[in-house]
């Protein structure tokens, strides 16, 4: 029974034309819907209502609405049709309007069934709704097939090994290369020709120091400082021992106080050593990567890493035993240098010497070898110095300085290097017949400037003057008189510490 309906179903008389022969004028606009079905069996839309169900029975039959019938009657939608009630008994979809629309389908025999018009929209809405809930289950069947498919198919992709994101930590490789110029390898490189040197005294106390020598040639000269070897130089024994733990016994091949600079040579030096390449000094700028190697607080083979801080330093260090001071135009840099790098390579990124490690900047505010850690100011010597002062050591076992012939003050600072009125032990302060001499200089002269470095002390001054050889000439500036005068001077030489 059709809910649409209020009154009773209407049951319909097939031997009766279901419409009027003479179909009526449709009209203009769509019915209106304040004609309702009839109560009465005079009613004569009633026998349209009941053969409506026609048509499901047949689905095949179709009837064409005509070109100005452009939409069903919407009410139809709202009411299906009875299951329980016979197909031929149905309740109707909707009733004729009092206008006579929908327009009446053709008439047909009495012995046949009476075909009903077939509204396209009738019962569609609520096949729609049942198909709109059937689509939406069929999407979702279907995106979930295609999930499933693309999940699969990622599955058997990453089974393959082809596409895999997961590294696990057996799959590194086995053999890991440094690249040419990074840290590590330069380290390792240099690593086996850098040994940590052990000094004892002859004394009966056997006191003694650790610091640090590289290997300089494959005879077995080593290279360090004075100042580490100075306790055992005399009676005293030497040891060096490499990272590979293999020790050696050595001996003193000469010392140079004055530059802070040693050679030594294994007494018993094995093949295949491996001489650390010597770069150049003069070519290093300020801000350039350095290496330090060492062995800090007797912590062997340590590396550090920094820069260049600075270049021409004047630095003024004891031996700390109270010996003679030395002097260096130092290489200044912020790679972390302690008691026991001295004597240690300073090398550049590629792995070549610029410098030995010589000197600290202590909190106490000198320069020298003291327990204070390092605070980021440490000092070496250029390695183009240390390479002439070494090759005249392993040649005669002497230092040779060079000169100006003249005594200058060490202890004022800021104005320059005033040559002193008298030498030591009252010898003259210009030596006659000297560099000095024969470039003008008198007592009292103010040297500011040499070979093209500001001077602002005495120190400073011998720090440039051994930056260079004997017989070298250099121009050098003064102040007489409040005059300034440039002249050159060729400088001579001394040999030895005394």
């Amino acid at each position: 029974m059709s809910t649409e309906n209020e009154g009773k179903a209407v049951p319909g008389d097939p031997a009766a034309p279901s419409v009027p022969p003479t179909p009526p004028v449709p009209p203009s606009a769509p019915p209106a819907p304040e004609a309702g079905p009839s109560s009465g069996p005079e009613s004569s839309p009633a026998p349209t209502a009941q053969e409506a169900p026609a048509a499901q029975e047949a689905p095949t039959v179709q009837t064409v609405q005509p070109p100005h019938a452009a939409q069903p009657a919407p009410a139809a939608a709202e009411h299906p049709t009875d299951p329980g009630a016979p197909a031929s008994h149905a309740a109707p979809a909707h009733a004729a309007p009092a206008g006579g629309w929908p327009p009446p389908p053709p008439t047909v025999p009495s012995w046949g069934t009476p075909h009903a018009p077939v509204p396209a929209a009738p019962a569609a809405p609520r096949k729609r709704t049942g198909g709109l809930v059937a689509a939406v289950l069929a999407a979702a069947l279907v995106a979930g097939g295609i999930g499933g498919g693309i999940g699969y198919w990622a599955a058997e992709r990453g089974d393959d090994g082809i596409s895999s994101t997961t590294v696990s930590s057996g799959e590194t490789p086995a053999s890991f290369k440094r690249d040419p110029g990074t840290v590590a390898a330069v380290a390792a490189t240099a690593l086996p020709s850098v040994g940590t040197i052990k000094a004892k005294s002859g004394g009966s106390q056997g006191e003694g120091g650790t610091g640090t020598g590289f290997v300089y040639d494959q005879e077995g000269h080593i290279l360090t400082n004075n100042h580490v070897v100075a306790s055992a130089a005399d009676g005293g024994t030497l040891s060096v021992t490499f990272s590979d733990g293999k020790s050696y016994d050595a001996e003193v091949v000469g010392r140079a106080e004055g530059y802070d600079v040693a050679v030594l040579k294994l007494t018993n030096a094995p093949k295949g050593l491996k001489p650390l390449p010597l770069g150049d000094s003069d070519k290093v700028a300020v801000g350039d990567s350095t290496i330090a190697i060492g062995a800090p607080f007797g912590l062997s083979n340590t590396v550090t890493t920094g820069i260049i801080s600075a270049k021409n330093r004047p630095v003024a260090s004891g031996d700390g035993t109270g010996g003679s001071n030395s002097y260096m135009s130092a290489l200044q840099t912020d790679a972390s240098i302690n008691p026991g790098n001295s004597g240690g390579p300073l090398l550049d990124a590629s792995g070549a010497v610029i410098g030995i490690n010589s000197a600290i900047q202590s909190t106490s505010g000198g320069f020298g070898q003291s327990q204070a850690g390092s605070i980021g100011l440490g000092f070496a010597i250029p390695v183009n110095q240390a390479k002439n002062v070494a090759q005249q050591l392993i040649k005669t076992g002497k230092p040779v300085y060079p000169v100006i012939g003249a005594t200058v003050n060490m202890n004022d600072k800021g104005e320059g290097a005033e040559i002193a009125e008298r030498g030591t032990g009252s010898t003259p302060s210009v030596t006659p017949n000297g560099p000095a001499a024969k470039a003008g200089l008198k007592p009292g002269d103010v040297i500011t400037g040499f070979g093209g470095h500001q001077i602002d002390s005495g120190p400073t001054l011998i720090s440039e003057i051994w930056t260079h050889k004997p017989g070298d000439s250099v121009e050098i500036t003064y102040e007489r008189d409040g005059r300034s005068v440039t002249t050159t001077v060729v400088l001579g030489e001394r040999t030895g510490d005394s």
